[in-house]
């Protein structure tokens, strides 16, 4: 663990901001951001005060590990004073919304212009250097939009721009973290339908983008240009030859296909597999890697035209992917999302393999080999019961997050644990990737079969999925649904109703208006009835619109 990130847990375990910090070290906020960035490192004078806020030896603060152990585990909701950035565009997974609408080029345009020049100037810790960006997209017809407006944005700031075209956000991840990229941007929704879209930012690691720079770029959007220390009414443009570049890197995603070809350590040559490239972004690349690796690969879904990418198709429809498994007598079948940053798997008679059974086969294999640091893995409070019946069965240790993947690598990166990821597919295997990778997860359920000598629904089969049921309530204010006390003591009585047997969750979607009800119980018939239950509470009280 480097200094800046021990800096990073020990701030946030004290509930400090950056500011905060700054303010009692005498130093600027933006000094902090570049120690928790590893851009720069404390003098040692502050690293005596550091010691001393913190209430840890400064041998603690130097070493290279510190015995940290912040819970991740929550009932309800993230607590709010752990989160230091509230996004006005930005959510758990980038600026999302519908193309044209709350997302529109001039978005794209000014994330490019700022990114361009953040990290050609000082304020990013750049010095005197032509900043590099590289671009990923998925296939939807906004998508094309959006990139020439990114990339004319980073252009007109001075900064290169690094085109990787139609690509998997993890294949922008690997490139940004390999070839030395200043950030990463993938334009993508995800697993949303086709007139959705989004930006996804990644650091330099091919990590998600701090909340730091994210609160930058917002104000930028909206023409807050007071921390910047510029003068104007705009960044300076760039001039001349200072004008930035345009090109083509298709290389590096070649080079990504090579990488997650050369993890497998088998033959797949007498194995019948399944792809549903759900018309995004892997259609290409799952087929390359996993002929490559001589299995005998059937493809679905891998006729992107624009407007079809995840329409009855990929990890959210798995419906035709377990038919055309069944119906073909294939081994096992693999269904990515648009972005091909998630996995469903189907087994060899046609049963879903979820997020939470691949955590338990992934687990598995690691923990054998010694490749388990704590034992551990990092789920969300969504996975479910049976996740965890199982894992204490094969005498493996958990711990949660709230929802999203980025919480997942937090507590992966705070906890030096290996393993992570959502029932939803998101799955992180820290030593190859620092972002969810369904090509890389379907390659490690194939190594996990062949070295086992056994199919993927006899791996899968401890975790026995207990009934669940999900219920979305759109609300024009989700706050105060999470905060209103006749709501949780309504939850908080279902809880004591179903005891030991059964759970009940609510929480805030992290990109729409919606409060996301989940019970788990021993029958269907009582989850769809406590989930109700709360809705028609939620809608008597007055927030739905």
């Amino acid at each position: 663990m480097t200094l800046g990130q021990k800096i990073a847990i020990l701030r946030n375990s004290l509930q400090l901001s950056q500011e905060q910090l700054s303010e009692q070290l005498e130093v600027s906020r933006q000094s902090v951001s570049k120690w928790e960035s590893d851009v720069s490192v404390p003098e040692i004078s502050k690293i005596i005060q550091l010691a001393t806020i913190f209430n840890v030896s400064i041998d603690d603060m130097l070493r290279d590990e510190i015995p940290l152990e912040p819970s991740y585990t929550e009932t309800l909701f993230k607590p709010k004073e752990s989160i230091s950035f509230n996004g006005k565009y930005f959510g758990t997974d980038g600026f999302r919304g519908e193309a044209n609408e709350n997302l529109n080029a001039m978005h794209a345009f000014k994330i490019g212009r700022f990114l361009g020049w953040y990290y050609s100037n000082n304020m990013s810790g750049n010095t005197n250097r032509r900043a590099r960006i590289v671009i990923g997209k998925d296939t939807r017809r906004s998508s094309y939009m959006f990139e020439y407006a990114i990339v004319a944005g980073v252009t007109s700031s001075g900064a290169d721009a690094y085109m990787l075209h139609v690509t998997t956000t993890p294949s922008v991840s690997y490139v940004v973290r390999q070839d030395g990229f200043d950030c990463g941007i993938m334009i993508s929704a995800s697993h949303n339908p086709y007139y959705d879209n989004g930006i996804k930012l990644l650091n330099r690691m091919g990590e998600k983008m701090d909340d730091y720079t994210l609160s930058l770029i917002e104000k930028y959007i909206d023409g807050d240009l007071s921390e910047f220390d510029v003068e104007g009414d705009d960044l300076p443009l760039a001039h001349k030859n200072k004008i930035g570049t345009v090109i083509d890197h298709v290389a590096g995603r070649n080079r990504y296909v090579g990488y997650l070809i050369s993890i497998a350590a088998n033959s797949y040559r007498n194995l019948s597999v399944a792809l549903d490239c759900a018309n995004g972004a892997s259609w290409m690349i799952a087929r390359s890697v996993f002929s490559a690796l001589g299995a005998n690969v059937h493809v679905i879904n891998d006729h992107p035209d624009g407007i079809n990418i995840n329409e009855q198709a990929g990890s959210t429809h798995i419906n035709s992917l377990r038919k055309y498994v069944k119906e073909n007598h294939l081994d096992v079948g693999f269904a990515f999302d648009g972005d091909a940053d998630r996995l469903i798997a189907v087994d060899e008679n046609g049963n879903v393999v979820n997020g939470d059974h691949i955590i338990y086969v992934i687990g598995k294999r690691l923990r054998d080999k010694g490749l388990l640091p704590g034992n551990k893995v990092v789920t969300t409070i969504m996975s479910n019961m049976g996740l965890y019946r199982a894992l204490e069965d094969a005498g493996i240790g958990y711990v949660q997050t709230t929802v999203g993947d980025r919480y997942v690598h937090e507590s992966m990166m705070e906890n030096n644990y290996y393993l992570g990821g959502e029932q939803s597919g998101h799955v992180i295997v820290r030593k190859y990737s620092t972002t969810g990778d369904g090509i890389l997860s379907a390659i490690m359920i194939l190594e996990e079969m062949i070295d086992k000598k056994t199919t993927l629904g006899e791996l899968a089969e401890p975790v026995k999925m207990y009934p669940q049921s999900i219920k979305n309530v759109t609300v024009v204010d989700k706050s105060a649904v999470a905060n209103d006390q006749n709501i949780l003591d309504e939850v908080e009585a279902i809880s004591k109703e179903l005891g030991s047997d059964g759970r009940i969750l609510l929480r805030e979607s992290g990109t729409e208006p919606i409060i996301r009800i989940m019970v788990e119980s021993s029958s269907q018939k009582i989850c769809d009835s406590l989930t109700d239950r709360v809705a028609k509470l939620i809608e008597k009280s007055g927030y739905c619109k």
